[in-house]
């Protein structure tokens, strides 16, 4: 245990699960979310309520954040009452978040040179689950001296914790593991809808495919799930993955790298949404496919 003190701002679906690991390693806690009740297990488990971003940032010498986008993290670290304004020089806050890496690189800059205070873009892979196990891997960006700082405290929430780079590195390597989740999904879904329509247990495919080159812990994960038509969004929503695609075809542009498959995975996702809402998870792109799987419609969920 060290003498650092964390607050925590985007208290989610993975946002929750992290801040009870940290809590149960014996680190206070401070958190703020705008919906109250999402906050209400996390203070039953221990975490102490603030009054707003500001007021987080000044209870903790790290700051941690796991938001929907970079609009969010912006508005919340350099808006009206936004963390920055109670940040203490010497501070690291580490941002969960998948948002853009030019942005990243835009506010960390802005973040160290007008409060002194250092950035780790830390975003996550492992969904809900290895948030609840602390078996998520976290690829960061920044400064060697800063990452090192906050690894203790990182440890209970993650198996790997992969310096990348500098600033914004972390970002990038998130969308690089998008690209592959993404067009995992798609592909996966391909397959359990053939080896339904052809009259093959769909649900035995996974089990038959374990160890083989085309195991996956994608496959592994949601094959089942897609085979037996039962999936809800606890393990996370197609919007966000939708949204972390289109930010790795808006970076594939500016450095000229093609990405013809990611972006067939994106129109999917996208067509998923415009048919049942966004917070379906990626599963239900099975039912795109063909005649439905799900055991109960696919629901609006706008």
């Amino acid at each position: 245990m060290t003498s650092e003190t964390i607050g925590y701002l985007g208290v989610g679906l993975m946002g929750a699960p992290m801040v009870r690991r940290l809590l149960a390693a014996g680190y206070p806690v401070a958190v703020w979310g705008r919906t109250p009740d999402k906050l209400a297990p996390v203070l039953a488990a221990g975490a102490s309520p603030a009054e707003g971003p500001a007021d987080t940032a000044r209870r903790c010498s790290v700051l941690m954040l796991c938001l929907t986008d970079t609009k969010a993290v912006e508005h919340v670290i350099f808006g009206p009452g936004g963390a920055a304004e109670g940040l203490a020089p010497g501070s690291v806050v580490v941002d969960f978040s998948s948002i853009q890496p030019a942005a990243t690189r835009e506010i960390a800059t802005r973040i160290a040179r007008d409060h002194g205070v250092a950035w780790v873009d830390a975003p996550v892979s492992g969904g809900v689950p290895g948030a609840e196990q602390g078996t998520l891997a976290i690829m960061a960006g920044g400064t060697a001296e800063a990452v090192e700082r906050v690894r203790p405290i990182v440890t209970h929430l993650a198996n790997r914790f992969t310096h990348m780079g500098p600033s914004g590195a972390g970002q990038t390597t998130k969308l690089v593991n998008q690209v592959i989740a993404g067009c995992s999904f798609a592909v996966i879904a391909e397959a359990i809808r053939l080896a339904k329509e052809a009259g093959v247990d769909a649900a035995r495919i996974p089990e038959c495919l374990k160890g083989g080159f085309a195991d996956s812990l994608p496959l592994q994960v949601f094959g089942p799930r897609m085979a037996a038509g039962e999936w809800n969004p606890a393990l996370g929503y197609t919007y966000v993955l939708m949204k972390d695609l289109d930010t790795a075809k808006d970076l594939a542009r500016e450095v000229g790298a093609p990405l013809p498959m990611a972006s067939v995975a994106a129109e999917l996702m996208r067509m998923l949404i415009a048919r049942v809402g966004p917070l379906e998870e990626p599963s239900a792109l099975v039912d795109l496919l063909g005649p439905p799987m799900r055991q109960t419609p696919m629901r609006q969920t706008k």
